[in-house]
């Protein structure tokens, strides 16, 4: 879901949202149609513009040349989360068609496109079950549930050739690739805990970057391939371990408090960026090396249902909030050159929890 935003649990995260939530009247404009953006957004985005229409749509990132989308999509006659691609600008600037590039069976999470757009990156229960897995157990509050059945695996950008990527038990996914197309970074629980791994391109030399007791996932490369930006919740008093514990073994987390953090591509050099002790998740570096941006709901403390984006220097300084809309904002990323950025959006929704990708021009 990469909080899953990248938790590769994103829809079951925009469930949970949008469900406690519920559904947003959008303003109109004189002529009827939808207001896209809030008069504060308009400061940061202009010329939004909706993608994706019904349904539950979530993580959708960009191919390295910025052509394309790969993101998940469950709604009428797709009961769980399967992998779409969509074109970014359609011909005679018409509605694009997504194409279904997963297997349509299990559930699916966490997709990426390789940078030479010959192969496509996601993870998938299918060969465990193809139908979907069970719902997380609620009456232990608000979790998210880690299926251990989800495996990584490449195909070709039609979802032909499907190879299996890595075959280590537990839960594996949450994996993006460098911008050379050489290596990967993945979240999994291979030793018992939830940790961040890289490996190459092509699932060897795998290795654990984080050690710390909790949950650390939704990682992300840099632009130069130098360091990983990913959020974590590491319990601290007995309490908190014990109730961690004891949910991880059910399968499921709490994700109550996570931070932005960010460390070297070999695990070292690691650092808090947010110190808020909100629920800050799907970080995105800017192009620049610099920024990042990542969604929260740190303006919601009492509900903690509004999720909106923010941008943050690496150092935790220059937090600026980004989006204003009463509802689910999440899942933003950058073109390569730092002037579009996409991400999943509760807004102008038809029905009620309805989530869709938006693209917006970036003003600095």
């Amino acid at each position: 879901m990469r909080i899953k935003g990248r938790l590769g649990l994103a829809a079951v995260f925009i469930a949970g949202v949008s469900c406690a939530s519920g559904a947003i009247a959008q303003e109109k404009k004189a002529d009827g149609k939808a207001e896209l953006l809030t008069p504060e957004e308009g400061k940061h985005l202009r010329n939004v513009r909706q993608l994706t229409f019904g349904g539950q749509n979530a993580e959708a990132y960009f191919s390295a040349d910025d052509k394309q989308l790969i993101f998940q999509h469950q709604g009428e006659g797709v009961p769980c989360d399967q992998i779409y691609t969509i074109a970014v600008d359609a011909a005679n600037g018409k509605p694009a068609t997504p194409k279904l590039v997963s297997t349509g069976k299990g559930r699916t999470t966490c997709s990426y496109i390789f940078p030479s757009n010959e192969r496509i990156l996601f993870s998938s229960t299918h060969a465990a079950s193809a139908e979907c897995p069970p719902k997380p157990d609620y009456s232990k509050g608000y979790v998210w549930p880690i299926y251990d059945t989800y495996r990584i695996y490449t195909a070709k950008p039609d979802g032909s050739d499907l190879k299996l990527l890595t075959d280590a038990p537990g839960y594996n996914a949450e994996a993006t690739i460098t911008r050379d197309g050489k290596h990967i970074v993945f979240t999994s629980t291979r030793n018992g805990d939830l940790d961040i791994y890289t490996m190459d391109a092509d699932g060897k030399n795998v290795k654990q970057l984080t050690h710390e007791l909790g949950y650390d996932g939704g990682p992300f490369w840099s632009y130069d391939g130098k360091k990983i930006v990913y959020r974590a919740e590491h319990p601290k008093t007995d309490a908190e371990v014990a109730d961690y514990k004891d949910l991880l073994s059910k399968g499921l987390i709490r994700p109550g408090n996570l931070e932005i953090w960010v460390m070297n591509a070999d695990g070292s050099g690691k650092h808090q960026v947010t110190k808020n002790g909100a629920a800050n998740f799907a970080p995105y570096w800017h192009p620049d090396g610099k920024r990042i941006i990542f969604a929260s709901n740190m303006a919601d403390p009492k509900n903690g249902r509004d999720f909106d984006l923010y941008i943050i220097n690496e150092d935790g300084t220059g937090q600026e909030r980004i989006t204003y809309h009463p509802d689910f904002d999440g899942f933003p990323m950058f073109t390569s050159d730092g002037k579009r950025l996409v991400w999943a959006s509760n807004r102008n929704g038809t029905q009620p929890h309805e989530t869709n990708v938006f693209l917006a021009d970036w003003v600095e």
